[in-house]
């Protein structure tokens, strides 16, 4: 189906610009995201990250142009100029799956970017399927998107829950052995609360209780408390996101959970943790990203070209939680076409990603072949306040390389000897890197 709408898209382009003919076709890019309702802060950062990366890959200087679009109208990717189309989805995989269809049947786009909800991203995943088209999950995080529901059209520059739970196992039982999971009630918090099991229970955790699940759009957090309160665990770890984190953190310190247990933060975007309850300040959490915490070359351009770009719409920002991974993924997207030769086409942009090693923002980034999963650097970091005008928040605790948390490979049924490949990765790749980083340390 796919090459039957790209010849078509061609036709009609072909007829459109007529003597112009030569020019080649613009590349578009969907991205489906979330620019209202609760996840609405995740969609923004997806946005300006995936912008920000594609125009670092291309050596274009945003800060150069009067605004971000202007700076985009000059991108290409192997001679083709490049469009993004946006939609919100407002965390509905159905409207989600729609809106992908009608963007690439009717507006001719080729490459699927999206979303910040797990749930709309296991949707697209088949929507990638039936139309033949490479979908570049980002930056929901649940382990499902390529583990269980993996398919070889869906590549994730950005880092699962597993890798957080990898990332903080080293500092569990440091903090209690018995732990209660209050997690959101679909598959994000599902299928990372069933991550975090099996590794922190590897590292000598034991769950007071079965996983307390809420419906994600929970304001009142009375009843669920009441059950962490009563499980008797000595740590509490919530599995939350979107904007209800700030109710129930509020909720957390009114009903005393601080006062008989320790609760282990995650590091969220700026605005959210700026409006947490002052009793958060000295958690500990393992996080994504923060954009103080790497010293690479590619995160300082990133820092400063989100800073120039936000300060001439008048507020100057910083990059924030999922900026990061947007921003690689941009990376990605833009040296696979670009390998390519401008072919989108899955059979020609596979073998481009699959084993793909990069620099970007975070350090080196390593795309395993068997399911399409970034492996990158991971953070630990303890909460120092909620007032820095920057955003200096954190105290960087620990870096866990991409190696220490280089999550299980989850693939079933017919895919899961591709795990196979995996392992040889590991073992030629990844492992020779990261121990010569280690070595420079």
């Amino acid at each position: 189906m796919r090459a039957k709408i790209v010849v078509l898209v061609l036709l009609a382009a072909l007829l459109a610009f007529g003597s112009v003919a030569q020019e080649a076709a613009p590349l578009k890019i969907g991205l489906l995201t979330d620019l209202s309702g609760v996840l609405a802060i995740y969609g923004v950062e997806l946005d300006y990250g995936l912008k920000l990366g594609l125009l670092y890959a291309a050596g274009i200087d945003p800060a150069e142009y009067d605004s971000l679009d202007a700076a985009l109208a000059d991108l290409t990717i192997a001679g083709r100029p490049v469009e993004i189309l946006v939609r919100d989805n407002t965390s509905n995989p159905d409207t989600a799956s729609q809106q992908a269809r009608e963007l690439i049947e009717n507006e001719g786009v080729e490459i699927l970017v999206g979303a910040p909800s797990s749930g709309v991203t296991l949707g697209l995943q088949q929507v990638a399927v039936d139309y033949e088209t490479i979908l570049f999950a980002a930056p929901g995080a649940s382990p499902t998107i390529t583990g269980s529901n993996f398919n070889p059209n869906t590549f994730r520059v950005c880092r699962n829950t597993a890798q957080d739970s990898l990332a903080l196992a080293s500092y569990a039982t440091e903090l209690g052995e018995n732990w209660v999971i209050l997690a959101a009630d679909y598959d994000f918090g599902r299928a990372s609360a069933a991550a975090y099991e099996a590794t922190l229970g590897a590292f000598g955790v034991n769950f007071a209780s079965e996983v307390i699940y809420a419906p994600l759009e929970t304001t009142d957090f009375t009843a669920y408390l009441q059950q962490v309160s009563d499980s008797g665990a000595e740590v509490l770890l919530p599995i939350w996101a979107g904007d209800t984190t700030i109710p129930l953190l509020q909720q957390i310190a009114e009903f005393g959970i601080y006062e008989n247990m320790a609760v282990i933060g995650a590091l969220n975007s700026n605005d959210l943790v700026a409006l947490s309850d002052p009793s958060t300040i000295g958690q500990v959490a393992p996080g994504v990203y923060h954009y103080a915490f790497p010293q690479t070359e590619v995160n300082d351009w990133l820092v400063e070209k989100h800073v120039a770009v936000t300060e001439t719409m008048g507020a100057v920002d910083y990059p924030d939680l999922f900026t990061e991974c947007a921003f690689a993924t941009g990376q990605a997207l833009y040296a696979a076409v670009d390998a390519a030769g401008g072919d989108t086409l899955p059979e020609s942009l596979i073998p481009q990603l699959e084993g793909l090693v990069f620099e970007g923002p975070k350090g080196t980034y390593f795309i395993r072949p068997g399911d399409h999963q970034v492996l990158v650097p991971m953070y630990v970091a303890q909460l120092d306040n909620l007032d820095s005008p920057e955003y200096a928040f954190w105290t960087l605790i620990a870096e866990v390389d991409a190696l220490a948390a280089n999550p299980p490979c989850q693939l079933e049924g017919d895919y899961a000897d591709r795990c196979a490949l995996n392992d040889t990765f590991i073992e030629e790749v990844v492992t020779p890197a990261v121990e010569a980083m280690r070595a420079e340390e």
